[in-house]
């Protein structure tokens, strides 16, 4: 157990007492180096050597006057000698050392002076030897103490995973496998930190297995037995004859080490794996990125792309600040200055119960308790001023025990309980330091509730007591996390039936991410819990990371029509789409929005906006929410047949249904014609989302007129059309088999005949605007696309304008980031200008001109210029300024058709919408709810 700080300088001061007035010759150096690691209570014969001979850069041999491998070299020079060449001198060792011999401090001395070298920082601390007390807490890493900057995308920790996973497929491949395996592996990887944090005496483990263990491993699996069983045994019921070096490892408890674990098996090259595992610097590892980077070790494929599976902790910060964190540190700015009021909000804290019921391996977790821990040392540096320390523990409150977590695979509920031990230890170190007094933990006497399981069939109550509901009965502060990302495609069976559970009686719910369920639980618990009354304790709210799907398109209607009617949620905070991921290269970010909610309503609300998806976000304080996460009324965009506004009806294209019998791309028409030249006539241009937007060329047959004469004088178009009857027949679709009747035609035709607004169903995230297409009746418009008949200039430009576009980004559906534009949802719910003036209607069309005059430059060049497409012109790397002034100038005319004054950004841009559209649809949920829809707004 490390000495306290307190005890520390008082050991220092007599140090510096002992050796100021001594002779200190090189004689003594052993003698003094040997006192000053008793300082920290620590043995130098035990960790360092004298006089260690290597081989230097030259050649030559050399001796260091004391090593501690990994950790400090320090060279000793008489007093007086110049200490520049004496920190040369032991650079020039470097070369003789094995790299995980190699120090991360250098220290050298004259017995007067000190100068420490901290290599990994680049920095250096020089100070006379009567002023040691004033700088001991430099050398706290000898005792145990260190506070340690942690690198996300530190080397170590990639090394630490991949030696980790080499080990895993080694005993998978030797037979000891599933449970064992992933037991075996947690502890071996908490004995690895605890080796080099301080929760061990510094680098026994190391010790134990390179001295007591075979070079051929075959009796490592029996000592690391020994060594499990030993950590799981109190010190008064060990055998009094226990090897000595077993007996240095003290009782850890906490569960960690009580399952009895069939023996492993290793050989040479498993051993000399787990030597290289203990040479690395273990606490350069962050326990709140632990977690993530250990559960890739059962995981090759996950392995390949190490680092990039982790949660940054700064996305992390964007949950638990708004949740809870932000809220508990302007209390105690308020505070701080009454110490009364200060132990009151201190004893709150300590109360405060959290879970994530998808803790995955306890990122969130981590995070959260490591903040608040913070905070307590705040509170405690304020409360300990002045006072007489009878035990330090009564000034810290807050533990691990106070956190829970639900999580459906094994090994990452494992790792998660061992990430809460790690980053206990790491805040009871900080703790030390702040405090001057050992803040002792091990044995472990309380842990986190980690819960392997299903959280969408476990009783989250359950994991505090058995389900109740009584006054002052123990429940959750703070629900938080990031439930799993699963889309209604890619969910099992299993999941199904998970879906299915959760949302019984829900219209609609088939077209729900697996994420929603969470939102229903957490309300469901919610529901109860805050009707419960707990000694002033706040009451339950939750905040969950999801994909964006849920905040736009289709699913809006269903989850949040369950969340506002059924359980009368209200949102508290929400980020605003962003990529959610971390530094690492290969890193796949997902789109994702926060949002926090509960069943009761507050007054401070906060959006955060991000101007672009990677920058940082703003901070809006608002009156309310929508599900849409703008500022607004609490309304749900639903389905509609019909547009809200008096404009001309949106349809899809015809969907061929042919299986490419009616199709040809270019080459092929050019094929046929030359073959059956009679064909031409009936051969149409095809107007796909695709071909549309990157200017290819497709065709299609359109027979709709075509003479049967004709026909019969085509065998290549026969055989096509053959092709397309046997298809239609084949199909299990009854209405398909009905289609083989008229295998000329396509399965559904909508080819308006007349003049059309082209909106391509499907396109990329990342341009300023959907590119819009005017076509005649000779275009035939595919399903993969929706068309507006009848239609003038004015509807095109309303539709291509930034204004459509903000209403496109909010409502619509998504395939993966790429908007997916809906007649039902997007189309049919915008609400258009509501009396535009025939000047500013003549406006709008003279500009929607210009965009396709525009266009038309570089779609119809000049002989000689290639052809761009409408991906090259509307890319925001490649617009043509000509093309996005005209943008511009469309936009605002567009903007003086709803109002005089201009939209600065897009937020009041929606918020104008909305506001719009509930007053164009304020009387029509009457007759909705007559034909029998739940009541939504």
């Amino acid at each position: 157990m490390p000495l306290s700080w307190n005890e520390i300088k008082s050991r220092a001061v007599t140090f510096s007492k002992e050796w100021q007035d001594e002779v200190s010759e090189d004689a003594e150096a052993k003698s003094f180096w040997d006192d000053f690691f008793h300082i920290f209570d620590i043995s130098r014969r035990r960790v360092a050597t004298f006089e260690q001979q290597v081989r230097k850069l030259d050649n030559k041999a050399g001796f260091i006057d004391l090593l501690w491998k990994g950790n400090i070299l320090i060279e000793h020079k008489s007093r007086g000698h110049n200490l520049d060449k004496a920190y040369q001198q032991a650079k020039d060792y470097f070369p003789g050392l094995k790299e995980k011999e190699l120090p991360r401090y250098i220290l050298v001395s004259d017995f007067a002076r000190f100068r420490l070298y901290d290599l990994d920082e680049g920095t250096q601390q020089e100070f006379k030897l009567e002023d040691l007390v004033q700088h001991v807490n430099l050398f706290g890493f000898i005792a145990g103490y260190q506070k340690r900057t942690y690198k996300e995308q530190d080397p170590v920790n990639i090394e630490a995973a991949e030696l980790m996973g080499r080990l895993h497929d080694k005993l998978k491949d030797i037979g000891y496998e599933g449970h064992h395996l992933e037991i075996y592996l947690v502890r071996l990887l908490f004995c690895l930190f605890a080796d080099d944090t301080g929760i061990f005496e510094k680098g026994i483990m190391n010790d134990y297995l390179d001295q007591k263990t075979s070079e051929d491993g075959s009796d490592l699996a029996a000592h690391i037995a020994q060594l499990f069983e030993i950590l799981n045994t109190p010190q008064e019921k060990r055998l009094r004859k226990l090897d000595e070096a077993l007996a240095a490892f003290p009782y850890v408890n906490g569960r960690l080490f009580e399952e009895q674990l069939p023996m492993a098996s290793f050989d040479s090259e498993m051993r000399k794996i787990l030597m290289e595992c203990c040479l690395l610097d273990w606490g350069k590892i962050s326990p709140a990125i632990f977690g993530s980077l250990f559960q890739s070790v059962m995981d090759k494929k996950a392995r390949r792309n190490l680092g990039a599976h982790y949660t940054s902790e700064k996305n992390i910060l964007k949950l638990i600040k708004p949740l809870f964190l932000d809220d508990l540190w302007d209390q105690y700015e308020k505070v701080k200055s009454d110490k009364n009021k200060l132990k009151r909000l201190h004893h709150t804290i300590s109360k405060l119960r959290f879970l994530d019921p998808a803790c995955g391996c306890g990122n969130f977790l981590v995070i959260a308790y490591r903040e608040l821990r913070r905070l307590e040392l705040e509170i405690s540096k304020i409360l300990l001023r002045g006072q007489q320390i009878t035990s330090i523990n009564d000034y810290f409150l807050v533990d691990v025990d106070q956190f829970y977590g639900i999580e459906y695979e094994e090994f990452p509920s494992q790792i998660a309980h061992v990430a809460m031990l790690l980053m206990d230890h790491q805040m009871n170190e900080e703790a030390s330091i702040a405090s001057g007094e050992y803040i002792k933990k091990i044995p472990i006497k309380k842990s986190s509730t980690i819960v392997h399981g299903n959280a969408l069939r476990i009783d989250w109550q359950s994991l505090i007591v058995p389900y109740s509901w009584e006054r002052n009965i123990p429940r959750y502060h703070y629900i938080l996390g990031n439930p799993p990302f699963i889309g209604k495609s890619l969910q099992n069976v299993q999941q199904k039936e998970d879906m299915d559970l959760v949302f019984a009686g829900v219209n609609g719910a088939g077209v729900l991410d697996y994420v929603t369920a969470w939102y229903i639980r957490a309300a469901q618990y919610m529901e109860k819990a805050n009707e419960v009354e707990e000694n002033d304790l706040p009451r339950t709210k939750t905040a969950f990371v999801s994909t964006n799907s849920i905040a736009q398109g289709e699913q809006v209607g269903v989850l949040w029509s369950e969340l506002f009617n059924r359980y009368h949620c209200k949102i508290h905070f929400a980020h605003r789409t962003f990529k959610w991921g971390n530094e690492a290269k290969g890193n796949a970010a997902v789109h994702v929005v926060i949002i926090g909610f509960s069943n009761f309503d507050i007054d401070k609300k906060l959006i955060f906006e991000y101007d672009e998806l990677n920058s940082e976000p703003h901070e809006m304080q608002v009156k309310n929410i929508n599900p849409y996460l703008v500022s607004g009324k609490d309304l749900i965009i639903i389905k509609r047949q019909r547009s809200i506004s008096n404009v001309p009806q949106i349809s899809f294209g015809s969907m061929p249904n042919d299986d490419g019998g009616l199709l040809l791309t270019n080459q092929e028409k050019i094929e046929l014609v030359t073959s059956e030249p009679k064909v031409e006539k009936y051969i149409k241009p095809l107007i796909s989302a695709h071909e549309f937007i990157n200017g290819e060329l497709r065709w299609c047959l359109w027979l709709e007129k075509a003479n049967p004469k004709e026909l019969q004088e085509l065998p290549q178009v026969l055989k096509r059309i053959q092709h397309v009857k046997e298809h239609r027949s084949r199909s299990i679709r009854e209405a398909t088999n009905k289609l083989s009747a008229t295998p000329t035609l396509f399965g559904e035709n909508r080819q308006p005949d007349g003049d059309y607004v082209l909106i391509p169903g499907h396109s990329s995230e990342n341009r300023y605007y959907i590119p819009l297409g005017y076509f005649g009746p000779e275009y035939i418009v595919n399903n993969s696309c929706f068309f507006i008949p009848k239609t003038l200039p004015y509807h095109f430009g309303i539709l291509h304008s930034i204004f459509h576009m903000t209403w496109i980004k909010y409502i619509c559906g998504r395939i993966k980031s790429d908007f997916r534009y809906s007649n039902t949802i997007v189309y049919n719910n915008f609400p258009w200008p509501e009396n535009p003036s025939e000047k500013q209607k003549e406006a709008v069309e003279k500009a929607a001109q210009a965009v396709l005059d525009a266009r038309a430059q570089f779609q119809n060049p000049a002989p000689g210029e290639k052809v761009a497409s409408l991906a090259d012109l509307y890319d925001p790397n490649t617009m043509p300024p000509v093309l996005v002034k005209a943008h511009q100038a469309l936009d605002k005319a567009v903007d003086l058709c709803y109002r005089p004054q201009p939209f600065p950004n897009e937020t009041k841009r929606i918020e104008f919408l909305f506001e719009l559209y509930d007053r164009y649809t304020a009387g029509m949920f009457a007759g909705e709810k007559k034909k029998g829809n739940r009541k939504v707004k």
